[in-house]
């Protein structure tokens, strides 16, 4: 038998309930962090269970079972690194469940940006491409990316980027 890996898939925009669920009927190991959030209301306050990520559920699967969760309603695809279905590691799914467990009202924030931070395209076209930070704006960032011994700079939305493993 293969080995189950982690894997984490978008899926359509407040789904992350749902897509668990249907996964969940189809034999599918997943997670679905659900974080604690006191919301009130004009005569009460309430204890609801929201997703931590929004669009993010976390399947445990050995690869060849990544068809049958494409084809659940609501997942939209495998959140990839250069190409491949990333790999989450155990320990991560088991901080954030820790993290849950002990923790509520949890925010979830991008990293802080800084020049020369190194960086990867986490959407769109140009998607993988790692490069530089050399300029910070609103919300856009210019990256140096270097491939063929040229300098090509691209604007990239802040939102479409993540930090790089050094």
């Amino acid at each position: 038998m293969s080995q189950l890996n982690w894997y984490a898939v978008y899926t359509r925009p407040r789904w992350e309930k749902r897509v668990a669920e249907r996964l969940t009927q189809k034999g599918i190991v997943n997670y679905c962090p659900l974080n604690r959030v006191l919301r009130q209301w004009h005569d009460r306050k309430k204890l609801v269970l929201e997703p931590l990520f929004t669009m993010y559920v976390f399947v445990r699967i050995d690869p060849k079972s990544q068809l049958k969760v494409l084809q659940t309603n609501g997942v939209i695809n495998f959140v990839s690194w250069l190409g491949k279905p990333a790999v989450i590691k155990d320990e991560e799914i088991h901080l954030i469940q820790q993290f849950l467990q002990e923790h509520i009202n949890i925010h979830v924030e991008k990293a802080d940006l800084r020049l020369d931070d190194e960086v990867m395209i986490s959407d769109g076209p140009l998607l993988s491409y790692k490069g530089k930070i050399v300029e910070i704006k609103n919300k856009t960032v210019k990256l140096l990316i270097p491939s063929l011994k040229m300098a090509l700079y691209a604007e990239v939305d802040k939102l479409s980027i993540i930090k790089a493993n050094r």
